[in-house]
């Protein structure tokens, strides 16, 4: 074999750093920028936050772009600081609320006011550490007493004598070993004598025949139960108005907060619909012009750090530039094809794709992708993410598309409408969404209300009467 050399011309792409970069700040969320920004404020000499930007953050409330006050449409329900004698304590955003105590927290302030035994004490500390945050015991007796040394010699009638003593704590309920005992156990408690009646046929189903309850078998229920249906209709009342989970409310989930992206607003004298960048969620920083200048006349390996630096500061700012502006670009289109939304609601959904995004602006559909990945956008209608307003479409009978979150919308629309002693079936409506033009499958209207969390006609049947159930 004969060896020889040869030249060939080729393209190639290639990930540049600044590429690597930009591509990694375009899909950070605003808070993942933020710290980001941070993280090169803290390395770079070069970069420094825009002086007063801070300040003017925390005292100035939230501008569009032209200097008018950004204000949410959806105000707190309480009154501010004239209902705190004038003062307000400052709420940390990330911190949330303050620290509440746990359910534990609350049964073992209880616990210390009981006058028990070391022994019972024992015991209690035990159950109260198998209680769960919804209030219910997670394990079995027999589970207890195997945490216990056997030359303890605690049995089961001295633990079950404790559990009955804890599940008089507040809330009434807690330390019960299913539903039906949290329900009796809250039942028990009802001293009205109005509702003495209502309370004793509650008892009797929750007791016996709490599965037929929980099926909607009221005819079934009212032959087992030997009652009335106005005497069934006001004993299910009372025991919809129970706690099945008595210990959530104790210590809540702390709430999440998002900072918005983009504010959408209607321009005042055009009518149109105007797209800003939130000023608070776009970091602004710039170049230390002392450090540029310096590192323009210094030489030697001083001059050679602040110049590298230098580069990297304006490889970085030229970044979030970019991302910028393709948030801007994407989010304007969305908003352009989207104003049937910001008109008339959900039901005017358009279907929207990525691709047809990308094609648009004339980005690949994974830029549209990153941009629209934990993104959200302020609208009149509430705080959405990006990817909230793209969705799959269903012909309709006249050729054109219907998108699957209007087809959502509407049944949640029909079901809230429905009668509720004759709900509607996944058949009826498809036929009612015939009606309007949009070919549904019953499977599908199956798929799309079981995504919205909403049961089947069997599970939202209620007694027909006057005095009815709500």
């Amino acid at each position: 074999m004969k060896l020889s050399l040869q030249l060939k011309l080729g393209q190639q792409l290639a990930m540049t750093p600044q590429l690597q970069q930009a591509i990694k700040l375009l899909q950070l969320s605003s808070f993942d920028l933020h710290q980001e920004v941070g993280q090169m404020l803290e390395s770079n000499p070069m970069l420094e936050p825009e002086e007063g930007a801070e300040e003017a953050g925390k005292s100035d409330e939230p501008r569009f772009a032209d200097g008018e006050p950004w204000r949410d449409p959806y105000q707190p329900a309480y009154g501010g600081a004239a209902q705190h004698g004038g003062h307000r304590e400052p709420f940390d955003i990330v911190a949330g609320s303050p620290e509440e105590d746990s359910l534990q927290d609350h049964l073992l302030w209880q616990l210390n006011l009981t006058p028990m035994s070391a022994r019972d004490q024992s015991i209690a500390l035990a159950i109260i550490d198998a209680i769960d945050a919804n209030g219910m015991l997670s394990v079995d007796i027999d589970s207890l007493l195997a945490g216990f040394p056997p030359e303890a010699g605690i049995g089961p009638d001295e633990t079950l004598a404790v559990l009955h003593r804890i599940q008089q704590f507040d809330p009434i309920g807690v330390g019960s070993r299913n539903l039906a005992e949290c329900l009796l156990l809250q039942l028990g408690q009802i001293s009205d004598p109005e509702l003495a009646r209502e309370a004793g046929h509650a008892k009797l189903i929750v007791e016996y025949h709490l599965d037929l309850l929980a099926n909607h078998d009221y005819a079934q229920l009212m032959r087992r139960a030997k009652l009335r249906e106005a005497d069934l209709s006001a004993a299910v009342r009372l025991i919809e108005s129970l706690n099945p989970r008595p210990g959530a409310h104790i210590a809540p989930a702390q709430a999440s907060y998002v900072v918005p992206d983009v504010l959408v607003r209607r321009d005042t004298a055009s009518g149109a619909w105007r797209v800003d960048l939130n000023p608070d969620s776009a970091p602004r920083i710039r170049i230390n012009q002392d450090y540029a200048a310096l590192a323009s006349s210094s030489g030697g390996e001083d001059g050679s750090y602040l110049r590298s630096n230098l580069q990297e500061a304006r490889w970085f700012m030229k970044s979030l530039q970019s991302r910028n502006e393709t948030l801007m670009k994407v989010a304007g289109e969305i908003v352009e094809r989207q104003v049937d939304f910001l008109e008339y609601g959900e039901e005017a959904m358009k279907p929207l794709v990525l691709h047809d995004i990308a094609e648009a602006v004339e980005m690949h559909e994974s830029t549209i992708s990153r941009v629209t990945t934990q993104k959200y956008l302020h609208t009149p209608r509430g705080v959405f993410e990006l990817k909230y307003f793209f969705s799959s479409h269903v012909s309709t009978t006249g050729g054109g598309e219907c998108s699957s979150t209007a087809i959502r919308a509407i049944i949640r629309k029909l079901i809230a409408e429905e009668n509720a002693s004759k709900p509607l079936s996944d058949s009826r409506i498809a036929a009612e969404l015939q009606q309007r033009g949009i070919n549904v499958a019953r499977r599908t209207i199956a798929k799309y209300r079981e995504s919205l969390s909403i049961p089947p006609s069997s599970g939202r049947k209620r007694l027909a009467l006057p005095d009815g159930m709500a």
